[in-house]
């Protein structure tokens, strides 16, 4: 199977972001109370990566979406995480009931994404060893946004080609 290129793939715009946390927090939710106690996992971690703003969706809104996160932080002690790039993570992440200390903003190219995955593992870990996950997990994320200071699109598209030459 060949890569895809910029040629083949086109973005189409729409992002049903609230639909798929909410369905996802419900899917994942029905399979902890189906499954047996002594089954269930420890900790969850609930981690939403989006590169966009919510445009599409049409089973959840801000308010039913803030009440569910609230909810199973609360009651069942899941710990959410928001990675949103060419957005102000933390408003946006204020609005789904995630607090600032656990949303950041990132680059949305190569390295950028490579560091989210670093960084989430990494809370991940500190999650299971300390089961208190620290306040600075997006610390790196955090230095290299600042270090590399804000991005145009068209910059973060001319990086990704120059440091993959194709979409795979």
């Amino acid at each position: 199977m060949e890569p895809l290129s910029f040629q083949d793939y086109r973005v189409g715009g729409s992002t049903a972001l609230l639909d798929a946390i909410g369905d996802a927090i419900r899917h994942i939710g029905n399979l902890h109370r189906e499954t047996r106690p002594e089954e269930r996992p420890a900790h969850t971690l609930f981690v939403i990566t989006t590169d966009g703003q919510e445009n599409a969706s049409c089973r959840y809104g801000y308010g039913e979406l803030r009440r569910l996160i609230e909810r199973q932080k609360e009651k069942y002690g899941w710990e959410f995480l928001f990675l949103g790039a060419n957005m102000d993570a933390v408003e946006t992440a204020g609005r789904f009931g995630i607090d600032a200390d656990r949303a950041v903003r990132y680059h949305c190219d190569s390295a950028g994404i490579a560091l989210n995955y670093e960084a989430v593992g990494e809370a991940i870990l500190t999650l299971r060893e300390k089961s208190i996950l620290d306040r600075d997990w997006d610390a790196r994320i955090r230095e290299d946004y600042r270090k590399r200071g804000e991005l145009s699109q068209s910059k973060v598209k001319e990086v990704d080609i120059i440091s993959r030459g194709r979409i795979r």
